[in-house]
């Protein structure tokens, strides 16, 4: 009870008081209201002496508490401070000292944010009218104020921060403020204490208001430039969000000036950024703990929002565009994914479009061009590990345009369609298409590479971007429509990856492929074959498009132009391997070139196989009426019928029936009449103009494959089955059995005949002016044909019976005969003969045949096989139309006959030839061959390795990924040991040691058995295998020092194989590392072998290398300045490099880039390179080389070397101008060099070279002094003609010129070391002037006698004539 009594009284007392405070607050309240309204009255009157009166009254306090008051209740606070400013004059300390007691206490209050914004806003404003009339005191305490308030993080809303700006106004115009001890003016006083402000810590939270404060402080550009580069280093603290507005304010900013640095800064963060957001990708988990990760999605948003500011204010500022694109017109280096898009999007301003892509495309094409140029060079590789890939970039920025960049995607799609334009395969002479229809070969070519990348832009833009999609379409489309004079295969290409990647979004576009089938008849051939094959999968999916596909070609076929009709049979042939009939065997079997497996839509009932039968037969009638056309239409049908075949078996007797009723045209039925063959319905004339009309050989060659391939089928469906067996009653036997009766009589009939029976016997014309000759030149080739078909056939229907295979060299003898006519006959015209005509013999069989004549030792076949080895003649002709096969595969990607359009059985083929074409060289040695037939057998070697040489480099061009795979399916000799199987490189190397002991073998014997064609094309094999090592491995550094012992110890005099070697040495070195040394010691023997320029000279003999001799140091020479010419592109390419750095570091930060005394490893490569080649140059200049080529070369080098070394000079005086420092002794000791030994015999050698003096020691003077006479008058005038020495002359000049202004810079005098020659002034040779002052002697004495005798009359002298 005693405790309830106690808190009842205790609560009671509290009570009270509270009722006592709250009526003293509202006194209190009240007195404060009525100060306040006693202000704004005493304001509101005349005198102003009762407001000062009664302001003076109230302490600094209480005035701040009645401000307080008024400015939380947010009532008449305007008029209040208005009569405080009004009743405190700024002339008396009094009145100066209230108005800064009502600014210190406004601010702070106003950032509080316990006002209303529009109650800050007010007393802002207010403060800000009246700041010009606080004293210089006074306005200095409040800037201190504002930076200590931003200093410790009180600027978080940054209201009061508008006031700042005037302050600072304000604070600038004061002559004189204290400072420490001393005195600053108004403008250093704000100079401190922005630099103070710029030194110290920000809060993150106010970085935006603060940049926005800047924009009204009126800043110089020392000034500026602290406030940029704080608030740059700012972007690292922020959120991501806060980035775009502080951009925008940045680049507002930016109108006062350093627009670079602003631009730099923000593309530097964004690149930063996107590494940082790359890496954690990499590495799944961030790698600084301390830095949040960030999402990739918001980075990307964030990136397009401060692209767009960006944009927009280029729009408004020209200048800030202008200084955008000068970043980047020095070096691509600063180029990321970040600027490259925001280069796309300021392309849609119309007046910056031309400029941007000039760019790009100039960047793209350099970056390229350095790529190339560093992977070929294993020096620039060390000197510079990393490269910057544009291409890359550019990639990276299609793939982060997903993320909503629609101001990215227009400029995207310009970019590739312009590098496709620009970079695309470009029309040879006369607008001939100079592309091979097998454009599968690998971009190599930075144009090509450029070219490429502008359609995995545009393949990737059709992916991401739904609208953009049509855009690209229609203009690929348009590009193959109206490009006819010019190559289009890489639009083809690209329409063929856009079909194969998203099918069922072009499905959506059918109707503007159907508008493009409108023009195919008018389309050239390559173009319709390319376009007809992208679209291939759509077909089988939509009935419309194949519907509109069929009627223009029926069209097509009906066409006045030879090109359109080839077109329709290109096309039905097409839809005819794509259609299958019910029955036909699965397309596994026939190896169907292009999948359509990625197309999953449901097919319409009736478009089925069974339906098929009815459509593919109507085409094939239609087909049936080409038979009457030109050659070319039925060659075409000819060469397609077998593929069509192959997959679409059902169609066999339609197909067989038709070849068989064509073949019987010109089939001779009597089996007594001779040839079997009816050559004359084959040509037709047009006045005098033989024409073919059929391509008999084809047409026999389509019929025999197509039926080889049947009765293979028919085999391997009954393998019990015998062929023979007549009682078997199949649809197919009748014409079946029809052809081999026709074929047999063919091939009996054809051995029978004889030359005069085809009235082609050696009496006959071939020549091509007659119309005779035209037509015997057509009956020969036909003849030929069918004999190379009917061998074929022989072959594989003899089952390696004895008597068949004699057969088979009957009619080969026969074919032997006529070619050999052939080629005596056309050889003897006036016009050199051209290559034999193409082989009609199948890849797969070539193959199987040189399989059985060099590798098959199965002892039942070894009777029968002997039949066709014993002819020297039939084997080489073998080896010779593999060797065409191969050949035609290189430059076109296929080959002719079945299976020829088939990449993966042609390489199955590749890889068997090799292996036999290996086998046959390295096991069947010159040695064992017999004397009588040794010129034949070693022509045959020579064939087999030119065989191997075009194999490889035909794998290498149109399947790069599977020379491996081509090494490692060929079989190792069995008295070797066997490499890993797994290691490619071992594979590879076991080869190049094969052919390396068979050239070992050859620089073995004497020079006399030296055979020089067949050295060449084992170095050539040498040389294409060597690509494929790694120069890093062991394998490669091994075949460097093979190669440079064969140069150093193998001294044959022989120029073309010494070519050869020694470029294989250099492409080898230059990879493993810089060739200056080796080119070096090169000169000094050329210089040794044709000795000096001046004859009393000795040259101190020299052989580094002996395959420098007197015959090849010519040829070496040649050699060695090309290389020369590699060394100073990559020197000038490094100096450029450096020049680019020097002036965007000078422009930037401005510090030094390197320490005293420490040179620059570029610098000291480059210093190093060049030291070596003058050494080597020195060399070449003092030797007496032959007059022509060589001399005019050397000259070229020389002025080339000199222009480097100007640009080394320029590059220095640029460093001079902007750091001070000692030039680099190296530098000194190069210039030294230059001056005091390569100069002199520069000018040593050109009065040599023009005077004519061709001479050297070391062979016999007088042959020289021969040959050199004839030579003298032709190679003055070439030296004239190229103006050489003038060049070289005016690039030594300049050097010395800008040597001058170098010297000047650096107080360093480099002009101690040149000479002034009078090879470049008028010359005076003595002996001449002395012979024609003594003639002159001479003649006067003469006249003077003559005058003595007066009766003489005086010489009249001679009209001109």
């Amino acid at each position: 009870m005693l405790t309830y009594d106690v808190t009842k009284r205790e609560q009671v007392e509290d009570e009270q008081k509270r009722t006592k405070y709250r009526a003293l607050g509202d006194a209190l309240r009240q007195s404060r209201r009525a100060e306040m309204d006693q202000i704004v009255i005493l304001s509101d009157g005349d005198s102003t002496d009762e407001l000062q009166k009664y302001l003076s009254s109230l302490t600094h306090d209480q005035l701040t508490i009645v401000i307080n008051n008024g400015a939380l209740k947010g009532k008449k606070v305007g008029a209040m401070i208005k009569g405080i400013f009004k009743g405190s004059p700024a002339t008396s300390t009094e009145g100066s000292s209230r108005r800064l007691v009502v600014y210190e206490h406004c601010i702070p209050l106003c950032e509080s944010g316990d006002l209303h914004t529009e109650v800050a806003a007010d007393i802002i404003g207010l403060l800000m009218l009246e700041t010009h009339t606080l004293p210089g005191p006074s306005l200095a305490k409040l800037a201190s104020l504002f930076v200590e308030a931003i200093k410790v993080g009180k600027m978080g809303s940054g209201k009061s921060l508008e006031l700042f700006p005037t302050v600072l106004t304000a604070l600038s115009a004061c002559e004189a403020l204290s400072y420490g001890k001393g005195e600053l003016s108004g403008e250093e006083y704000k100079k401190q204490l922005i630099n103070s402000l710029c030194s110290s810590r920000w809060d993150p939270q106010c970085v935006i208001h603060l940049t926005t404060m800047f924009r009204d402080v009126p800043l110089s550009s020392e000034e500026l430039q602290f406030v940029v580069e704080k608030v740059l280093r700012m972007f690292t603290k922020l959120d991501l969000q806060e980035i775009p507005p502080l951009v925008y304010q940045l680049l507002l900013l930016s109108a006062k000036g350093c627009k670079k640095q602003v631009l730099d800064g923000i593309i530097c963060y964004f690149k930063d950024q996107d590494v940082r957001q790359e890496e954690e990708q990499k590495h799944g988990e961030s790698l600084d703990l301390e830095v949040q990760s960030i999402p990739q999605d918001q980075l990307r948003h964030v990136e397009g929002t401060a692209i767009l500011h960006i944009v927009f204010a280029i729009r408004l500022d020209h200048e800030l565009g202008r200084e955008f694109l000068k970043i980047f017109k020095t070096s691509y280096g600063d180029l990321c994914p970040f600027s490259v898009a925001l280069f796309l999007s300021v392309a849609r301003i119309q007046r910056y479009e031309e400029q941007v892509f000039d760019l790009l495309k100039g960047a793209i094409i350099k970056s390229f061009k350095d790529e190339q140029l560093q992977q070929g060079s294993k020096f620039l590789q060390d000197l510079l590990p990393g490269h910057c890939s544009v291409a890359q970039m550019i990639l990276d920025t299609v793939k982060n345009s997903v993320f909503g960049w629609d101001h990215v995607t227009q400029g995207l799609v310009q970019l590739g369609f312009f590098l496709m334009d620009a970079f695309g395969p470009k029309p040879g002479p006369f607008g001939k298409n100079t592309v091979a229809e097998g454009s599968a070969t690998v971009a190599r070519t930075p144009n090509q590479q450029a070219c490429k990348l502008g359609g995995q832009v545009l393949l990737q833009g059709f992916k991401m971007h739904e609208p953009i999609r049509g855009e690209i379409l229609d203009q690929v489309l348009n590009r193959l429509v109206t490009k006819t004079a010019s190559p289009v295969n890489h639009y083809l290409d690209l329409f063929s990856d856009i079909v194969v990647s998203a099918p069922m979004i072009l499905l959506e576009s059918s109707s503007k492929v159907t508008e493009t089938f409108d023009h195919l008849s008018y389309l050239p051939l390559t173009t319709v074959q390319g376009l007809l094959k992208a679209i291939q999968p759509l077909l089988k999916v939509s009935m419309s498009l194949k519907d509109a596909l069929i009627l223009v070609l029926r069209k097509a076929m009906f066409s006045s132009q030879l090109d359109g009709r080839k077109s329709a049979v290109t096309g039905f042939l097409l839809l005819l391997k794509n259609f299958k009939v019910l029955g036909s065997l699965a397309s596994s079997q026939c190896s169907q070139a292009i999948s359509s497996s990625q197309i999953q839509v449901d097919v319409h009932a009736r478009y089925n196989s069974a339906a098929n039968e009815a459509f593919c037969l109507e085409i094939l009638s239609s087909l049936r009426r080409c038979l009457g056309q030109q050659a070319d239409v039925r060659l075409m049908l000819y060469e397609g019928f077998y593929d069509v075949l192959r997959r679409n078996s059902q169609l066999a007797s339609s197909i067989m029936q038709t070849l068989l009723s064509q073949l019987r045209r010109y089939y001779e039925p009597e089996q007594d009449l001779l040839p079997p063959v009816k050559l004359d319905p084959s040509i037709t004339a047009l006045g005098d103009q033989v024409y073919l009309q059929e391509p008999l050989a084809h047409l026999v060659s389509c019929t025999v494959h197509c039926l080889l391939w049947l009765q293979n089928m028919r085999r391997s469906a009954n393998p019990n089955a015998d062929d023979s067996d007549g009682d078997e009653e199949d649809e197919g036997e009748g014409y079946q059995s029809e052809l081999q009766t026709i074929l047999e009589s063919m091939t009996r009939r054809m051995i029978k005949s004889e030359l005069e029976d085809f009235e082609l016997d050696k009496s006959a014309e071939f020549s091509t002016a007659s119309s005779v000759g035209v037509k015997n030149n057509i009956y020969a080739v036909l003849v030929m044909g069918v004999y190379e078909i009917l061998m074929e056939y022989n072959f594989i229907k003899a089952n390696y019976r004895k008597s068949c295979f004699e057969e088979l060299m009957e009619l080969f003898n026969r074919y032997h005969k006529l070619a050999e006519i052939l080629k005596e006959k056309s050889g003897k015209g006036r016009v050199p003969s051209n290559k034999s005509p193409r082989s009609l013999l199948s890849l797969g069989f070539i193959s199987t045949l040189l399989t059985v004549l060099f590798r098959d030792s199965t002892q039942s076949r070894e009777e029968a096989l002997s039949v066709l080895r014993s002819s020297g003649e039939f084997v080489r002709y073998a080896v010779t139309v593999a060797v065409q096969k191969i050949q035609q595969l290189e430059e076109t990607g296929h080959t002719d006959g079945p299976d020829g359009q088939n990449a993966d059985r042609t390489f199955r083929f590749l890889c068997d030839m090799t292996s036999v074409l290996i086998w046959r060289y390295t096991n069947i040695p010159s040695v064992v061959e017999d004397a009588g037939k040794k010129e034949k057998r070693s022509s045959l070697s020579l064939l087999c390795l030119e065989g191997l040489l075009r194999l490889f480099t035909a794998c290498q061009q149109r399947y790069p990924d599977r020379m491996a795979q081509l090494l490692s399916t060929m079989d190792i000799s069995e008295d070797d040991a066997e490499p890993d199987d797994g290691n490619v490189t071992e594979m590879n190397f076991f080869y190049i040691r094969q052919f390396q002991r068979a050239l070992f073998t050859q620089l073995s014997g004497g020079e006399e058995e030296f055979n020089s064609k067949e050295a060449q094309l084992l170095v050539s094999i040498l040389s294409v295998l060597s690509r494929q090592l790694k120069p890093s491995s062991q394998q490669f550094v091994q075949m460097i020092r093979w190669t440079v012992k064969i140069c150093k110890e193998t001294s044959f005099e022989d120029s073309a194989f010494s070519k050869s070697l020694l470029s294989l040495l250099f492409n080898l070195h230059v990879l493993y590392k810089s060739p200056v040394s080796l080119l070096l010691e090169l000169c000094q023997d050329i210089h040794s072998q044709l000795g000096d320029i001046d004859l009393n000279v000795e040259v101190e003999k020299q052989s580094h290398f002996a395959i420098v001799n007197m015959k090849t140091a010519t040829t070496g020479a040649l050699l060695v300045l090309s290389q020369i010419d590699r060394v100073l592109d990559e020197v000038d390419w490094l100096i450029t490099r450096k020049k680019s750095q020097t002036s965007s570091d000078r422009s930037g930060s401005g510090e030094a880039t390197q320490t005293a005394g420490q040179q620059d490893p570029i610098e000291k490569a480059v210093t190093l390179q060049l030291g070596t080649l003058l050494t080597a140059l020195n060399e070449l200049v003092q030797t007496a080389l032959l007059p022509g080529t060589c001399t005019i070369t050397l000259l070229r080098e020389l002025s080339r070397t000199y222009t480097t070394l100007t640009t080394l000079v320029k590059y220095y005086i640029q460093v001079c101008a902007s750091q001070q420092g000692a030039l680099p002794a190296r530098f000194e000791k190069l210039v030294k060099l230059s001056g005091s030994h390569l100069t002199p015999q520069c000018y040593s050698f050109i009065t040599h070279a023009q005077s004519g003096e061709f001479s050297g020691g070391g062979a016999d003077h007088k042959k020289k002094k021969k040959r050199n006479e004839g030579n003298t008058v032709g190679s003055a005038k070439l030296l004239r003609e190229t103006k050489a020495v003038p060049n070289v002359i005016f690039s030594i000049e300049q050097y010395e010129k800008y040597l001058i202004t170098l010297s000047k810079k650096s107080k360093v005098n480099l002009m101690q070391y040149m000479k002034l020659s009078t090879s470049r002034d008028f010359r005076i040779h003595r002996a001449t002037l002395d012979a024609a002052l003594q003639e002159q002697d001479e003649s006067q004495e003469t006249n003077e006698s003559q005058n003595a005798e007066e009766t003489r009359e005086p010489h009249q002298k001679k009209r001109k004539q």
